[in-house]
């Protein structure tokens, strides 16, 4: 009897250790990949607190770049599952075709934006000369790179659609692994490399997303996949795409809310002291620690909620839903417990003055009120998206982080000053998670009811396998 191939698995095998087979790989990948973000920042606050916050004022444009690749790969990897679920393999190698195109059209755009659109950027948010300086050094750079990280999430999310995790985490761990290697020796110096502080920095991520780049594609034109992206060219169906941002441009734009969040905020806080600025880099880097085990945990939870609604097997939805809102409950609390209780130690990893160390043990502890309902609130978001339903994920990041988050900081703010404003996470967390329990419930009811429908017209199916019996 042959094994049964990646797709086949998402149907068949018992979801609890399937869930973690396909995720494990994903949240080690991704927390590493926060480990550099980390060890990015850990270096280059060893040249100076302006150096620090440079990187504070460029981090929502990586965020901005991030989204634009996240997006197109959620889409990729939900319709890919979808297609594969469906049994029409040829559609989805046709997918892949069109999305790799897609990584390289933004790439070019991403490298002209870069060098137009840098000074005028890190200019907004600082007078500072050494601050603008070390941003507009490190923005540009990383926007000239951006083709590598566009493609190579894309080549990722082409493998995650059709359950196979180990290859992306390869991926990922190789980039993470030349990006720490390389920080130090770039920006410091070391051996035959030049001291090139900031821009080191830059360059150590370009050319540690280009690794992971090649890497990637490597595997999946030579590798035996079930969708292999065919080499040459292929007829432009502009359907495709429709159909693939039909979720990833809600995600895409959930992520770009992140990135104008980021920036509204640092223009919040940079009114009392631009300390505060470097504080809100520092955060969004310690939550990616907590985040991106999380986000590991959605790559493999989209395959099987999206090839089970595929297939119309409504039970196993169900029990990858529960397992997915625990596993990442137990992940947020672990990260709420830690900057609750060690606030200083963490910020201290920064090399922090007495000004930077007291606002930001402040903010930890503040914003830890709320950080362990974060992750069943991206487990609720991601289960839109998996059944093809990106725009409800949308409006809920827009509610949260534009409606909720950043009008909460600046009225608490104003009225109590900046200790005040760490409290617009927690407050916002909650109202947005009440308004998502509710309409999520009330869509997989819709969802749910429309598939045991639908069972129930259909021939008796093996409870093992999943497929019709004889």
């Amino acid at each position: 009897m042959k094994p049964a191939s990646h797709h086949q698995r998402l149907g068949s095998e018992p979801i609890l250790p399937l869930l973690f087979k396909l995720s494990v790989p994903g949240m080690i990948s991704m927390t590493i990949q926060a480990l550099y973000n980390v060890v990015d920042s850990f270096f280059v606050a060893r040249i100076s607190e302006s150096a620090l916050t440079a990187l504070s004022i460029a981090f929502p444009v990586h965020i901005f770049l991030i989204a634009i690749a996240t997006g197109t790969g959620v889409g990729t990897s939900s319709l890919i599952s979808r297609l594969l679920g469906q049994q029409k393999n040829e559609d989805a190698i046709l997918v892949a075709q069109h999305v790799l195109g897609a990584s390289l059209v933004y790439g070019v755009l991403s490298a002209i934006a870069g060098l137009m659109l840098a000074g005028p950027l890190v200019r907004a948010f600082s007078n500072d000369p050494e601050v603008i300086r070390y941003g507009i050094q490190y923005t540009r750079i990383i926007m000239l790179g951006g083709v590598f990280l566009f493609t190579s999430i894309v080549a990722n999310d082409i493998l995650r659609g059709q359950g196979n995790t180990f290859l992306p985490m390869l991926s990922m761990m190789l980039g993470a692994i030349t990006n720490i290697i390389l920080d130090p020796l770039m920006i410091f110096g070391i051996g035959f490399f030049p001291r090139m502080e900031v821009t080191g920095a830059a360059v150590a991520t370009v050319i540690s997303k280009a690794v992971s780049c090649f890497f990637i594609l490597l595997l999946l034109y030579r590798g035996q996949h079930q969708v292999k992206p065919k080499v040459g060219t292929f007829p432009l169906n502009v359907s495709i795409l429709k159909s693939v941002y039909q979720v990833g441009l809600p995600s895409m734009f959930m992520q770009f809310l992140t990135s104008f969040m980021i920036g509204g905020l640092n223009m919040v806080v940079g009114t009392y002291t631009e300390t505060a600025m470097a504080v809100t880099g520092v955060y969004f880097r310690l939550q990616s620690f907590v985040l991106m085990p999380v986000f590991g945990l959605t790559q493999g939870y989209i395959p099987i909620i999206g090839y089970n609604y595929g297939s119309g097997n409504a039970p196993r939805m169900k029990q990858a839903l529960r397992y997915g809102l625990l596993t990442a409950f137990v992940i947020t609390s672990i990260g709420a417990f830690l900057f609750r209780f060690f606030p200083q130690q963490l910020i201290g990893l920064f090399q922090p003055g007495p000004e930077m160390l007291a606002i930001g043990s402040e903010a930890l502890t503040t914003i830890s009120l709320g950080l362990f309902i974060v992750g069943p609130a991206i487990i609720g978001a991601t289960t839109f998206q998996a059944i093809g339903l990106g725009l409800p994920s949308l409006a809920l990041s827009f509610l949260r982080q534009m409606v909720l988050l950043l009008p909460f900081a600046w009225i608490l703010g104003r009225l109590w000053g900046l200790s005040a404003v760490w409290y617009a996470f927690p407050l916002s967390e909650f109202i947005a998670l009440v308004i998502m329990v509710f309409w999520l419930g009330r869509r997989l009811q819709k969802v749910f009811a429309s598939l045991d429908n639908a069972a129930n017209q259909l021939p008796v199916t093996d409870p093992e396998t999943g497929n019709p019996e004889a």
